[in-house]
């Protein structure tokens, strides 16, 4: 476990280009692994999440090959996914961990063991498990709801489901699944979530539908099974949660400006920005409205971050799932905003690679903030800025970039203890900062 201090620093200045989507950089693995002709994926994020999610649709029977300016894969088709020598390993990969399975509980015949490291061990599956096992999926998992977890391949049939909450990564699996059940597979989310998988899978000539629910709120997304994925290329942007440690380095920090380049600004994915907005924050750029139809690309643009005063906001339930990875950020900009920063309906935080409501909390407490965990999310009341002390990440990659981003702009810096964590999405990330300063 490395220790790394991050003092305060006076601007930051100049244009970075942040590390490609992690959560489209899974899918595009996933859906090409899946696919019968090769896949060339440009732009794919070499990080230890992502390079999880190679090395598990390798063990399943896909070749992939990562040259330098692309990764190549060859995969098995829909229905040709193979049993592997022993367990497929996610390492702190919960968007593998939870998207793989909607696919191999389909395949009528194997067995698949997932297994991860100790935060993994920690994090619940029980939210894919049970719609997979309506559907007539046969899994085992430790308690029920934990892994490790054994998948066997079984014949799956349609499912109308509707989401406890509104969950990206639950809503894929089930998709993921409907394509090689025998029926219609629906899903119904109480608030819009990301979209990439409907995106592409679109791209990829699946018959995809997203409709509102009549009589009621909510969307519904459908699928039908297919005999074939129609992928041949995927180009992945710059990811966004990634980019918002270095966004608000930058509104945090005063004198600051500056450019944070190809970033993908999905409208499902720009909940953060619409946050930022509300809080007074400037960052400007082209991004893509709400709409109803089902695109099969994602938008991609420049943002140009200026410091600023902030102005405090309340986060509510409907706007979490479309900036659940930033919530941790919009804390710490709380303590630097004027008022009371209150985050409701977040709840689905106690379940990330740490339980982010309370190590932000925590954390920031230690470095003088003025917090207070809630059932469902956090209070911040605004001082002006933090202290600074030792924060610890637990072995959560946001958690520690918060504590870099939070030395910058502190008064006296931070020790983030567990740094190496930023790895998982981010390696660049300690590089890329002193760039800028």
């Amino acid at each position: 476990m490395t220790t790394e201090r991050f003092d305060p620093v006076e601007r930051l200045r100049g244009m970075v280009t942040p590390p490609a989507d992690k959560s489209i950089s899974h899918r595009a693995a996933i859906f090409a692994a899946m696919s019968p002709e090769p896949v060339r994926i440009s732009n794919y994020l070499d990080a230890a999440d992502t390079n999880s999610t190679l090395q598990a649709v390798r063990s399943v029977g896909a070749i992939v090959e990562v040259r330098p300016d692309e990764v190549l894969v060859r995969g098995t088709g829909l229905r040709g996914a193979q049993e592997p020598e022993g367990p497929i390993d996610v390492g702190n990969a919960g968007t593998l961990m939870r998207l793989l399975p909607g696919w191999l509980a389909g395949q009528e015949e194997g067995s698949w063991e997932f297994q991860g490291d100790e935060s993994i061990s920690r994090r619940p599956v029980n939210r894919i498990i049970e719609p997979l096992v309506m559907m007539g999926a046969d899994i085992d998992a430790r308690e029920g709801r934990l892994p490790p977890f054994t998948v066997r391949g079984a014949r799956l049939s349609g499912l109308e489901y509707e989401l406890p909450m509104a969950s990206a990564q639950v809503k894929s699996c089930l998709l993921i699944a409907g394509l090689v059940a025998y029926g219609e597979v629906s899903v119904i989310e109480p608030t819009s979530s990301r979209d990439h998988t409907e995106r592409m899978l679109a791209g990829a000539g699946v018959a995809i539908q997203r409709s509102a629910v009549e009589g009621g709120s909510g969307v519904r997304i459908s699928v039908r099974n297919v005999d074939e994925l129609e992928l041949e290329e995927v180009h992945v942007p710059g990811d966004l949660s990634s980019a918002a440690f270095l966004i608000a380095a930058g509104i945090l920090i005063p004198g600051s400006r500056i450019v944070v380049e190809s970033v993908g600004v999905n409208w499902s994915r720009t909940g953060f920005l619409r946050i930022l907005e509300r809080m007074g924050a400037i960052v400007i750029g082209d991004l893509e409205p709400e709409s109803q139809s089902m695109p099969t690309s994602e938008p991609i643009t420049d943002l140009d971050v200026c410091h600023g005063p902030l102005i405090a906001t309340t986060v509510e339930p409907e706007e979490v799932a479309l900036a659940i990875d930033e919530l941790p950020l919009v804390a710490l900009l709380g303590c630097f905003a004027e008022g009371e920063t209150v985050v409701r309906g977040a709840q689905e935080l106690r379940v990330k690679e740490s339980d982010r409501i309370a190590t932000v909390v925590d954390g920031l407490r230690g470095l003088g903030a003025e917090i207070e965990a809630t059932h469902d999310g956090f209070v911040v009341t605004g001082t002006a800025g933090l202290r600074g002390g030792t924060i610890n990440s637990h072995g959560d990659h946001r958690l520690a970039m918060l504590g870099a981003v939070a030395g910058l702009a502190s008064r006296e810096g931070v020790e983030v203890v567990g740094m190496e964590a930023a790895a998982v999405s981010y390696p660049g990330f300690v590089s890329d900062i002193a760039a800028l300063s």
